[in-house]
C-alpha cells in the first residue's frame, strides 16, 4: 500500500493531471510527421507535372508513387492514419516551360533529401532504416531528374 500510494503522490507530483481532475496534455507532434507531409507535397507537384508534361509521366509518375508509399510507411511508423494526397500543388508549381518545373522538382527533391537525411539522423534507431531508405530514394529522385 505504501508503495502504490508513494507512486501516486509521484505521479500527481509530476504533473499528473488526472489525479486534480485536469486533462492530460496532448503528446506532442511525433517527430517525423514534417517529413510524412513532405512526402505527400511532393508527390502532388510530380503528378501536376506528369499532367502537365506527358512527354515525362514516364519519369515523373514512378516518383509520385514513390512519395506515396513513403507517406504510407511513415504513417505506419508514426501509428497514424495515411495522410490523404494533397488536393493541390502550389499555384507557383504550375508555371513555366518543363525546364522550369523539372527544375522547380528538383529544388524540392533536394530539399526533401536534405530533410529525410536530418530526420535519419535524429530519429531512434528502429526508425533509421525506413528514413534512410527514403532519404536514399529522394536522392534517386534526382539524379531521375536530370
Amino acid at each position: 500500500m505504501l508503495a502504490l500510494g508513494a507512486a501516486l503522490a509521484a505521479g500527481a507530483a509530476g504533473g499528473c493531471g488526472l489525479l486534480r481532475g485536469e486533462p492530460d496534455e496532448p503528446p506532442p507532434p511525433d517527430p517525423l510527421l514534417p517529413l510524412a507531409d513532405e512526402a505527400v507535397g511532393l508527390a502532388a507537384l510530380h503528378r501536376l507535372a506528369a499532367t502537365d508534361f506527358p512527354d515525362r509521366a514516364g519519369t515523373l509518375t514512378p516518383i509520385a508513387e514513390a512519395h506515396d508509399a513513403h507517406a504510407k510507411e511513415l504513417a505506419r511508423i508514426m501509428a497514424t492514419p495515411a495522410p490523404s494526397p494533397a488536393a493541390s500543388a502550389s499555384a507557383g508549381a504550375a508555371a513555366g516551360t518543363v525546364e522550369d518545373r523539372i527544375e522547380a522538382l528538383r529544388v524540392a527533391e533536394k530539399a526533401g533529401y536534405e530533410a529525410a537525411v536530418q530526420a535519419c539522423l535524429a530519429t531512434p534507431a528502429h526508425r533509421a532504416a525506413p528514413v534512410g531508405t527514403i532519404a536514399a530514394a529522394r536522392a534517386t529522385h534526382l539524379e531521375a531528374l536530370k
